[in-house]
C-alpha cells in the first residue's frame, strides 16, 4: 500500500486481518505476563520460596519490561514495528525454555528477565501498526479487540499452565507448552508479515499535510520533545495506578481469597481467569462506548469506581466465600469497560509522529506499577493481611480515576489553545 493508496477506503477484510494478527500477538504478550505466577505454588513446594521472593520475580519481569518499553518506542519509530515484534516473540520462546530448565531462584529470575524483555515492545509495536494499517473509523473497535485479546491472554495462562501441569504431572512440561505456543505465533506472524507491515501505511496527520501542502509538514521536532507534555506524564500516572490494582488481583487474589475465606486453590486459582474474562467482556462494551461519543474520562470514572466498590466488598468479609470470589471476578468488567477509552485518551494526547515513543513511555507506567506493587502485596500476604490486597487494589483504582480526569482536562486545554 503506497502513500497515495492510503487515501482510498481500506477494505474491511484487510482491517480485520491486521486487527486479528495484532490481537493474537498482544494476547500472547499478556499470556507471558503470567508465565510464572500460576506456577507459584509449585515453586514454593520445589524451591521453598516465599510470596515476597516470588513477588520479586514479577518485579524483575516488569523492571526490564518498563525500561525496555520506553526505549522500544524509539526503536519502533526508527526501524519499524514488524522486526521488533518478531524479536519479542523469540524472547518468549527463550523465556519458556529457561523456566522449564530452572534449577532454582536464579533460573526463574532469568526466565522472568527474558519474558520481560520480550514483553517490552508490544504496546509501541501494536499501536503503531494499528494506527498505520487500520482505517480511522474502525480504530475504536481495533483498540477494543486489542484490549480484549490482552485480557484473554491473561485468562488463558492460568488455565493452560495449571491444566497442563496436572495432565503431565510436571510444571516444566507446562512451561515447554508455553514455548511451543509462542513459537507457533511467531511462525504465523512471519507467514503473514505483509499484513502487519507498518512501512506500508501513513499517519493521518502526514496525509493531511501532504494534501494541503502545509509548510509545517517538513518541520522536525526533537525526538524527546514529547516529554515536555504534561498529558504524557499524566497518562503514565494513570497506568501506574491502574496496574498497581491489577498486580494485586493478578498475582495474589487467589492466595488472598484462600486466607480470607478458606477457599481451596482449585477454586481460587480460576478467579483471575474469571476476572480477565469479565474484563474482555467489558472491553467489548467499552469499544462501543468510545464510538458513541461519551466523554472518555466519564466512562473511565464510572467503570473503575464500580470495580473499586466490588473489590472493597470482597475485602469486607460480609459476603459468603463463593460470593466474595464472584465479586472479585466481576470487578474485571469495570476495568474492561474503561480499556478502549483509556487507549483513545492516550491517542489524543500523543503528538503527530511520536506515537511509538508516547505509547512506549506511557505504557512503561504499567511496568513500574507491576514492579513496585508485586513485592508489597506479597509482603502483606506473608504477614497475614490478605484483605489489604483488595483494599489496596481499590485505592489504586481511585488514583487512576483522578489521573484520567486530569489527562482529559489537559488535552482539552491544549486543543483550545491551539485553536485560539
Amino acid at each position: 500500500m503506497s502513500h497515495t493508496a492510503t487515501a482510498l477506503p481500506i477494505p474491511l477484510h484487510q482491517d480485520l486481518r491486521t486487527i486479528s494478527l495484532i490481537g493474537l500477538a498482544h494476547g500472547t504478550s499478556h499470556f507471558f505476563h503470567m508465565l510464572l505466577p500460576p506456577l507459584f505454588p509449585a515453586f514454593i513446594r520445589e524451591f521453598g520460596l516465599s510470596y515476597s521472593e516470588l513477588g520479586l520475580l514479577v518485579t524483575v519481569f516488569f523492571v526490564i519490561s518498563g525500561i525496555g518499553q520506553a526505549l522500544a518506542g524509539f526503536l519502533v519509530d526508527r526501524v519499524g514495528a514488524r522486526p521488533v515484534l518478531f524479536a519479542a516473540l523469540g524472547c518468549f520462546v527463550l523465556a519458556a525454555l529457561a523456566t522449564a530448565m530452572a534449577k532454582g531462584y536464579g533460573g526463574l529470575a532469568l526466565a522472568a528477565g527474558l519474558a520481560g524483555l520480550g514483553n517490552s515492545p508490544f504496546h509501541p509495536v501494536d499501536f503503531t501498526i494499528l494506527n498505520k494499517r487500520v482505517s480511522a473509523q474502525r480504530l475504536g473497535h481495533a483498540f477494543s479487540v486489542h484490549g480484549i485479546t490482552g485480557n484473554l491472554g491473561w485468562a488463558l495462562a492460568p488455565v493452560f499452565l495449571i491444566t497442563l501441569t496436572e495432565a503431565t504431572g510436571s510444571w516444566r512440561m507446562a512451561a515447554l507448552g508455553a514455548g511451543v505456543w509462542a513459537l507457533c505465533v511467531l511462525g504465523l506472524m512471519l507467514a503473514q508479515r505483509q499484513v502487519i507491515d507498518d512501512r506500508a501505511g501513513e499517519w493521518a496527520h502526514e496525509k493531511g499535510a501532504h494534501e494541503k501542502g502545509k509548510p509545517g509538514a517538513a518541520k522536525q521536532e526533537h525526538p524527546m520533545a514529547f516529554l515536555k507534555l504534561p498529558s504524557v506524564w499524566l497518562c503514565f500516572s494513570f497506568f501506574f495506578w491502574v496496574t498497581v490494582s491489577l498486580s494485586a488481583v493478578q498475582s495474589f487474589a487467589s492466595p488472598a481469597l484462600g486466607q480470607l475465606y478458606g477457599l481451596p486453590l482449585s477454586t481460587t486459582a480460576f478467579v483471575v481467569t474469571a476476572y480477565m474474562l469479565c474484563g474482555a467482556t467489558g472491553m467489548g462494551v467499552g469499544g462501543f462506548l468510545v464510538g458513541s461519543g461519551q466523554p472518555l474520562e466519564r466512562v473511565i470514572a464510572v467503570a473503575m469506581s464500580g470495580t473499586a466498590l466490588l473489590l472493597l466488598l470482597t475485602a469486607s468479609g460480609w459476603l459468603p466465600p463463593l460470593w466474595s470470589a464472584a465479586a472479585a471476578a466481576l470487578a474485571g468488567f469495570g476495568t474492561g469497560i474503561a480499556g478502549p477509552s483509556r487507549d483513545m485518551l492516550i491517542k489524543r494526547a500523543a503528538p503527530p509522529g511520536a506515537t511509538g515513543r508516547v505509547y512506549g513511555t506511557v505504557y512503561s507506567g504499567l511496568d513500574v506499577g507491576f514492579a513496585l506493587a508485586a513485592p508489597v502485596f506479597g509482603w502483606l500476604l506473608d504477614h497475614g493481611h490478605p484483605q489489604a490486597v483488595f483494599q489496596g487494589a481499590a485505592l489504586a483504582l481511585m488514583g487512576g480515576v483522578a489521573s484520567a480526569a486530569l489527562v482529559g482536562a489537559t488535552v482539552a486545554r491544549t486543543r483550545a489553545l491551539s485553536a485560539a
